[in-house]
């Protein structure tokens, strides 16, 4: 997906409810899976922020990117105190250039957006290289059940790339399936450290 199809989807993406649901969902499990009072939190692909509004309120901060403009507009006309929205890729040269970026973030949460990455895998050394000792990583991404898709990741595919890039402490789970039969998708998790 083109950068100019997601700020096409801005505009409905919050009244969409299946988003909203995935944003619950992503948010009730990340809750049991990390404790998040008093955490700095980059929210990676953060879209109009579905993510980051349910985490504000629990967290000391929250960076949160992403490469549409109208996706970052939108979160911030939701104007929360605690929430700086960039909106660009992430790049080195970006986190060389950005205060809030050089800063290391206790937790980082990236959902439903590493199967658009280009370089899934150089992205999650750059996102480990932003974490502080003992930082979370999560990531949410549909299940495939073939290597050779771009709707996803298999399992083996995250746990290959999360090691190669140096994460520890790695679980992957499947909490929580959307959509309605036939067209039922499962939702993958990882955690690493």
């Amino acid at each position: 997906m083109t950068i100019n199809e997601w700020d096409e989807r801005a505009d409905d993406w919050d009244t969409n409810l299946s988003t909203s649901v995935y944003a619950d969902k992503a948010y009730n499990e990340l809750t049991q899976a990390v404790r998040l009072n008093g955490q700095r939190v980059f929210d990676f692909g953060c879209g109009t922020g579905l993510l980051t509004e349910r985490l504000s309120s629990g967290v000391k901060e929250i960076v949160a990117l992403d490469s549409s403009p109208k996706m970052i507009e939108r979160l911030k006309q939701k104007t929360l105190p605690n929430v700086f929205p960039i909106a660009n890729f992430l790049t080195r040269s970006v986190v060389e250039n950005n205060t809030l970026l050089r800063q290391k973030f206790d937790l980082i949460t990236a959902s439903s957006v590493c199967a658009f990455l280009p370089d899934y895998e150089g992205t999650l050394s750059l996102l480990r290289s932003l974490m502080m000792l003992n930082g979370v990583y999560v990531q949410w991404d549909w299940l495939s059940t073939s290597e050779n898709t771009e709707d996803g990741f298999t399992e083996r595919r995250v746990k290959q790339a999360l090691t190669d890039t140096g994460f520890k402490n790695i679980s992957i789970s499947q909490p929580f399936e959307m959509g309605v039969a036939p067209d039922i998708l499962t939702v993958l998790m990882a955690v690493a450290k």
